[in-house]
This record gives structure tokens, C-alpha cells and sequence, in this order.
């Protein structure tokens, strides 16, 4: 097939990918599809999976020593490694690509990426979500752009907010579109769902039980001065996006001057979109909006949508956009105004081994960080961390109730970090 573009000829680009699973394969096929674009090093610790990408259009040499992988990229080769260190230095390459759910080791790669002068791009909503202040604050340190990559759900917000605002709305709301929602589910009970979509099952948890939705909205909140209204969001459901003017009382959620909202809607079409909320008091406006055939709403606010993300098919033009333009899309430049928190699935006792997000264990709702509540524990930090106290089901998770001393150190500090930042760049 053609590679195609549809920007005029210019430098090509080439970037680090890192993460050989499905996200990050198919960010790999789609850089074959498109013109400019160039992976140069893909790096994974399961080499098998790695090798499995390897396509005619482009050969892979298999590299361990900063020598080998100069040579390889000499050679005009893709470089492959185990070492995400080894990867992200690799020299003559602007941009760093993070396809993985490496979390424990996100903060030491994305740094030595942009030491190395790479501008970051991120599919790795956890790392995103929990370190993402530290990371844009990094980003500024070392000149480079930060930002979560075009095709998911976050980012594809973005361009919708975007858009309103160039209509001269007001931002009130943004939101997921999500089909199904099992907050119980587990690794074992969504095993045909997980595989007729080819996903790990604990991945697939994760979207099912609603702690991805409550993940990708927090990096939204983050990045665009959001608040949600109680934990979880509220979440109606419906059947079309079109019928949330009857379910969120937005007079009484939200007032011209105030902070944008984010929430989500179920089991409404178009499935697989995000949709936003804007408002206007501009009387033709509102009579043309009123008048034109599309179903936007009654006024003064309106609903935009984007019937779809598309995952791997939109990374390119983030790649482009960040190594020509250095243009941080979607960054957290309002610091960690949102977390995502623990919560138990069932009833946990003293010693108990939490299991991450998708596990058996918990699951994770977005909060605003300015609750009141005492300090929650985030869920994305809480694989293999023990509980040192009895939790309930449902119960919130905070950080008095589990044994700190098993949380990753590097994790638990950037995390921290993380929360310390603020408003940066606005």
C-alpha cells in the first residue's frame, strides 16, 4: 500500500517506540502506512512479540550496547531492544513514542527521553494519568513537547474542545461515550469479551470495570481545567448523546466563569466517541444552532461529538505535530487537579495483595484532588501493594490503609512530585 500524507513534503521523522502489544503493533503498522514517518527503534521486554512486527518494508536487527544500536540506525534498520533506557538515548531521533503500561519505570525512561532532546508522546494512559504533571514539568525543563497521542479517547477530546472554542462557545463539558460498565468484573470472568477483541484479559478488565474511562478522564481533567461533580462521575445512561440535556442539570452544574466538567455517558450511540459541551448566550448564534439540520441542542448549551477514536490510525499526526510543530496537545498543565483512587471490589483483609487496575482486587474512580477526603491511594501505583488494614466493598482505599513500604519507590516520588505541581503555562 502507498504510504500517504497529507501535509506537503518535508524532513522525515523518526521515532522510539516502546511497547510491542497491541497498541504499540499497531502504531508500528501505521507508520508503514504513512509518508515522513519512521519508527527507528522498537523496544519491548518480550523480544518475541517484537519480532512478530517485522515486515519486508522495513528489517530488524536485534541491539544491547549503544554501539550496536548507532550501527543499526547507520544501516537505515529498525533497532530492537529489551533495554527502554537503551532506547530512549538512541541517537538522531526526535520523537519518543510510549505504547507500553509500563508504570513502576515510566519515570526514569520518559526523563532519559527527553534528556536525549525527544519530544514524548503518550499511550500510556496510567503513566500519563499519574505522573503526567511531573512529565509536563520535565517537558519544560528540557525543551521539548509532552502529550497524550492522537486516537485516544483523550486527545480526540481535545480536538473537539478545540473546536468549540474556535466557534466562540464557552467549555462546559467533555466527556466519554462508554457502552458497557461491570465495576466486579475480573481477568477471569471477561475472558470471552478480552479475546474476541484480541486484548489481555486484565486490560480488558480495566475498560469493563470502568477504571480506564475514570483514567482517560482524569488526564482530560488535568489537561483542560476540569472538575467532575462526585466521585465516579455520574455517568446516565441513554440512548442517544443528544438526551444528556435530560439527565445533567447543567444550569445548576455549571455557570458562565466556571471550571469545564467532565463525566461520561452509557450505553449511548455513537459508541466508541467522546462528545463536549458548550455554551453560548449569543442570540444568532443560538437562533442559527437552532435552525441548522444537525441535533446539537436546545440552548443555551450544545453538544459536539466524535462518533469514533480510531487508536493507532491517529498517532502519525501527533508524531508530525510534535516533531515539526513542538506542540503540546494535551498536557496536564493544571496540575493533578483530578486522581483516579482505589476502590474495593470485595472485601479485603489486613495482608491482602492489591492487583492493579482490571485485577480481582479494586477498581478506580476519579476524584478531584481538592475533596476534603483524606489522601486516597491511586490505583495505577497499587499493583503488588498490601494492605496493612481490613477494606470493605466499595470501600475507599487510602494511603493510611495500605503498607506505603510496598509501593515502588521510584513510582511513589513521582508520584509526589506529580501532585505537588501546579498551574504551569495556561
Amino acid at each position: 500500500m502507498k504510504k500517504y500524507s497529507s501535509v506537503e513534503k518535508m524532513a522525515p521523522v523518526g521515532f522510539v517506540l516502546l511497547g510491542a502489544g497491541s497498541v504499540g503493533g499497531g502504531v508500528f503498522h501505521q507508520s508503514l502506512l504513512t509518508r515522513d514517518v519512521y519508527c527507528k527503534v522498537i523496544c519491548d521486554k518480550a523480544m518475541e512479540k517484537v519480532m512478530a512486527l517485522e515486515d519486508p518494508r522495513r528489517r530488524f536487527e536485534i541491539v544491547s550496547t549503544e554501539g550496536e544500536l548507532a550501527d543499526a540506525l547507520n544501516a537505515g534498520k529498525v533497532a530492537v531492544c529489551e533495554d527502554a533506557q537503551l532506547a530512549a538515548i538512541a541517537p538522531g531521533v526526535e520523537v519518543f513514542f510510549d505504547a507500553s503500561t509500563a508504570v513502576d519505570s515510566a519515570s526514569r525512561t520518559i526523563e532519559s527521553a527527553m534528556c536525549s532532546g525527544k519530544h514524548v508522546v503518550m499511550m500510556n494512559a496510567e503513566a500519563d494519568a499519574v505522573f503526567g504533571p511531573w512529565f509536563w514539568h520535565l517537558a519544560q525543563k528540557y525543551g521539548v513537547a509532552y502529550t497524550s497521542s492522537d486516537g485516544d479517547q483523550p486527545a480526540v477530546i481535545a480536538r473537539l474542545v478545540e473546536e468549540l472554542r474556535f466557534y466562540g462557545l464557552d467549555f462546559v463539558m467533555a466527556g466519554n461515550i462508554k457502552g458497557f460498565l461491570d465495576r466486579y468484573t475480573d481477568p477471569v470472568k471477561i475472558i470471552p469479551e478480552a479475546d474476541k477483541r484480541f486484548l489481555d484479559h486484565k486490560m480488558c478488565s480495566s475498560f469493563t470495570d470502568g477504571t480506564k474511562l475514570c483514567v482517560e478522564m482524569s488526564i482530560v481533567a488535568n489537561a483542560l481545567g476540569c472538575s467532575v461533580v462526585q466521585p465516579g462521575m455520574l455517568g446516565p445512561k441513554m440512548n442517544e448523546t443528544i438526551e444528556l440535556f435530560d439527565h445533567f442539570p447543567l444550569s445548576d452544574l455549571w455557570t458562565p466563569g466556571q471550571a469545564p466538567l467532565v463525566d461520561y455517558v452509557l450505553g449511548a450511540r455513537p459508541q466508541g466517541g467522546v462528545f463536549a459541551v458548550g455554551y453560548t448566550d449569543d442570540a444568532y448564534q443560538r437562533r442559527m444552532l437552532n435552525w441548522f439540520p444537525s441535533e446539537t441542542g436546545p440552548g443555551p448549551f450544545y453538544v459536539f461529538t466524535r462518533p469514533y477514536h480510531l487508536i493507532h490510525f491517529e498517532t502519525m499526526r501527533t508524531v508530525l505535530e510534535v516533531a515539526r510543530g513542538h506542540r503540546s496537545l494535551m498536557a496536564p498543565r493544571f496540575g493533578m487537579r483530578t486522581e483516579v483512587i482505589c476502590y474495593a471490589k470485595k472485601a479485603l483483609e489486613p495482608g491482602h495483595l492489591l492487583d492493579g487496575p482490571g485485577g480481582f482486587a479494586s477498581y478506580g474512580l476519579i476524584e478531584n484532588s481538592d475533596s476534603g477526603l483524606p489522601a486516597g491511594f491511586p490505583i495505577i501505583l497499587s499493583d503488588g501493594v498490601k494492605l496493612r488494614r481490613a477494606v470493605s466493598r466499595d470501600q475507599r482505599v487510602t494511603l493510611d490503609d495500605i503498607d506505603i513500604s510496598t509501593v515502588s519507590p521510584d513510582a511513589l516520588e513521582s508520584w509526589r512530585r506529580a501532585c505537588k505541581i501546579g498551574t504551569q503555562n495556561v
